[in-house]
This record gives structure tokens, C-alpha cells and sequence, in this order.
């Protein structure tokens, strides 16, 4: 697939989220990862809030939603980057700035034997360089889909991932710094509730368009912030659109960042006016497992929760996914690591612990501020506990980890439209 010339999606500040909620009497704790997780309706999830640890950090991180740079009052990053600059390929960042880095590469010239393995001139996912992994596109174990969510994380994201947890369903969630800055309580639920966290840069751009600075700076201060908020470092990414070539592999690789792709594409982020291709792609994928393509080696699907209509999409289609796929687990679950992020005492459970029904080995961390990140293991409903702590699932024997149950509070995600600052639409 060539894709010189196409255009990225126009930004957009929407955001569609659920009004069948009830609303609530009280007053709402937003104080806590508990407290923001029993909010379900979208006006107050998607509400400014203030969060010491991050509101005290303002001045160590680079503005949200705008290209990062590494900061003038940084020295570790500084140090990071001289240390790792002289191993960076040296290709020159593709198009013209203004245009390529939201994703218009039209009149960029580039040789047609893709000797940069641009993943979006060629789709490319095996580098020709030693010393850079291949992209992972797929999942060695047979019949087995890597779940996982771009764009995270959604402000009202709690009915959706309510749906996850009440079906036990772990997943691998792409967190863009910004988003992560600007709701961090809804970040430290993921870790609560069993996911995985990987990093989907700071501001979203196409990062083959920035210089070696500016995409270690995206990387570096995404993985500072999701620390800072969350109390773990991850050790994978996805790139924006997929962009991605030698050059920021390395920058990846050099920070200890797997690149994780796909092989299939939803396409969800296209919007309810796009269902029907939509529906297509999902039966696509449905249909693909149902005949044996994934009997020898599983694969990876992209989807995301940045609009009602994606999560919606995710919840319609997941009994059918579920049942069409032996096992749906996180990327890094598929993959057998068990040590997700770069601190000591995080853990996710091997591929046999997992499909055995041990979904979440747990640990405790907490963020640089008053307020503490909570445990992991625990749920949203508070019934979590303090400390290290192993849950298993040990009267669910579904295939999908998943115990089919409906969730009152998740409703229809019906049609209710909350404009918010800061929210893009991405893919």
C-alpha cells in the first residue's frame, strides 16, 4: 500500500459519550481512582480535576496536545538522549514539517524500495537494520487475538471498561500522554483493574515527521508522566497511525519500547458514519478465525476506546470475537511477558497462567505525590485490597476469560454528546 499523498483526519474536539446513566445525587469523590471510577455520567467523568501530583509536575512536562521537546530543565532527559543520539539511524524526518506532521506527505519524495521500512509507505514491520526488533504485528500462540485499545484515556471511559471488568477481560491499553496528564485518575484504573499499559506518544503526531529530539521527547515524557501518575514505566509503544521507520524504532528501542502494530484495522476511529465498514472489518476478523487463518499463530487487531462509537463497536461485536478466538488476552499476555514495566514486583501473568484463569498477578506502586496510586488487583467498586495481592478467576473456565454477563450501567452507550477540550479524534 502506497500512501504518499493521503491526508490525516482533521482534528475534531468531540467526544460521544452516554446519557442513559443515571445521574448522580451526591457529590462525586475525585479524589481517587475509586471515586473517579463510580462516575457514570460522561458531563462529570469529562470534567477538568485537579490531581496534586500532576498539577505540581506542570512545569516538567511539555504542554499537552502539542508537538514534545525535550525541556530546557530536564537533565535527564538531556542525558538520556546524548547518550543514545549517536545510535539513531541517520535518516532525515519525511515530508515537510508543517503538512507531514499531521499526516499530508503529498509531494515527499521517497525511494521506492522502501529502504527506511516505513511502515507507511510499504507497511513494513521487519527493519533492516541489526539491532532493531521486528515490529510485533501478530501473537505466536494459535488461535489467540492480542485485545488492546489505542487513544486512552477516554474521560468517560468507565462504563466501557465496567463491561470489561464484569466479563474479566484484561486488556492492552496505548495511552497518550496527554490524555494521561490530563485524567489520570481514569489512567490508574487500567492498572487496577488487571490491563496493561503501554505508551501512544505524548501529542499524537506522525512521529516519522519529527526530528530524533522531538520523538524521543514524545516517547520520554510519556513514559515520565504514565510513572508519575500510575507508578510503572512501560517497555512498549504504538505509533500513531502506524507511522513509524527505522529511525524511530531505534529512538524506541533505545528507551526500552517494544513496537507493537497490527495485522488487522477496524477502522473504528472513521465514526458512526462508517458503521457499516466498520461492522465489515470486525466480520472480517471474526470470519478469518472461524476459518482456521489463526490455527498456527494469532494476531492483533486495531481498536480503540476514543469515542462511544468505538467502545460501543467493542462491546457489540465481543461475545461473537470471543467465541470466534479460542483466547482473548492482552498483547503482552500473548507474548509471555511477564514483566511489563521497567519496576521490579509488576507482573503479568504468563499465556498458560492466563488462559487457566489467573487474569491479574498483582503488585503494589504508587505515584511521586500525597495522593497514592492504588493497588493493582483491585476493582472499581473498591472490593479491592491493599497490598500484593494474586487474583484468579477459579469458577470462570470461558475461553475468553470471559464470564457473559450484562452490565446494567453500560446501557446502549446511546447518544449524548459532550464536547471536550483536549479530546482529538485520532487513530
Amino acid at each position: 500500500m502506497h500512501l504518499l499523498s493521503f491526508l490525516a483526519p482533521p482534528l475534531s474536539c468531540l467526544v460521544i459519550s452516554a446519557m442513559v446513566f443515571p445521574h448522580p445525587t451526591s457529590a462525586q469523590d475525585r479524589t481517587t481512582e475509586q471515586g473517579e471510577a463510580q462516575i457514570l455520567d460522561p458531563t462529570v467523568e469529562c470534567a477538568p480535576y485537579q490531581y496534586p501530583p500532576v498539577d505540581n509536575a506542570q512545569g516538567n512536562f511539555p504542554p499537552s496536545w502539542t508537538v514534545a521537546t525535550i525541556l530546557s530543565n530536564d537533565s535527564d532527559a538531556q542525558a538520556t538522549y546524548q547518550s543514545i543520539e549517536g545510535s539513531i539511524p541517520k535518516i532525515p524526518p519525511k515530508g515537510r514539517k508543517a503538512d507531514s506532521v499531521n499526516g499530508n506527505f503529498g509531494g515527499y519524495k521517497y525511494n521506492s524500495n522502501d529502504p527506511d521500512c516505513w511502515w507507511t509507505y510499504s507497511m513494513c514491520t521487519t527493519p533492516n537494520v541489526s539491532g532493531i526488533p521486528d515490529d510485533i504485528a501478530t501473537v505466536p500462540e494459535p488461535n489467540t487475538l492480542g485485545y488492546g485499545f489505542d487513544d486512552g484515556p477516554n474521560c468517560s471511559h468507565n462504563a466501557f471498561y465496567d463491561y470489561l471488568l464484569s466479563n474479566d477481560q484484561k486488556a492492552t491499553m496505548f495511552y497518550i500522554g496527554s490524555n494521561v496528564q490530563q485524567f489520570p485518575l481514569e489512567a490508574q484504573r487500567a492498572l487496577v483493574d488487571g490491563h496493561q499499559i503501554c505508551v501512544h506518544t505524548w501529542s499524537h503526531h506522525y512521529m516519522t515527521a519529527l526530528t530524533n529530539a522531538e520523538a524521543f521527547a514524545e516517547l520520554w515524557y510519556s513514559m515520565q508522566i504514565i510513572k508519575l501518575v500510575v507508578g510503572v514505566t512501560p517497555t512498549c509503544w504504538r505509533p500513531p497511525y502506524g507511522d513509524v521507520d527505522n529511525r524511530i524504532r531505534a529512538i524506541a528501542n533505545a528507551l526500552g519500547l517494544m513496537t507493537i502494530m497490527w495485522q488487522f484495522d477496524s477502522e473504528d476511529w472513521l465514526g458512526i458514519e462508517s458503521v457499516t465498514k466498520v461492522n465489515n472489518n470486525y466480520m472480517d476478523l471474526i470470519t478469518a478465525a472461524q476459518n482456521g487463518t489463526f490455527s498456527t499463530s494469532g494476531t492483533i487487531m486495531l481498536t480503540h476506546e476514543l469515542t462511544n462509537f468505538t467502545m460501543s463497536e467493542a462491546v457489540n461485536f465481543y461475545d461473537q470475537v470471543a467465541s470466534a478466538f479460542s483466547y482473548l488476552v492482552p498483547v503482552g499476555v500473548a507474548l509471555n511477558v511477564t514483566a511489563p514495566y521497567v519496576e521490579d514486583g509488576y507482573t503479568l501473568p504468563s499465556f498458560e497462567e492466563y488462559i487457566g484463569g489467573m487474569h491479574v498477578v498483582s503488585a503494589t506502586g504508587s505515584s511521586g505525590g500525597d495522593n497514592s496510586v492504588p493497588s493493582v488487583g483491585g476493582s472499581s467498586d473498591g472490593s479491592g485490597s491493599s497490598g500484593s495481592t494474586t487474583t484468579g478467576n477459579s469458577t470462570n473456565t470461558s475461553k475468553s476469560g470471559a464470564a457473559k454477563v450484562s452490565l446494567d450501567r453500560v446501557g446502549s452507550f446511546a447518544s449524548a454528546v459532550v464536547l471536550v477540550a483536549g479530546i482529538q479524534f485520532m487513530l
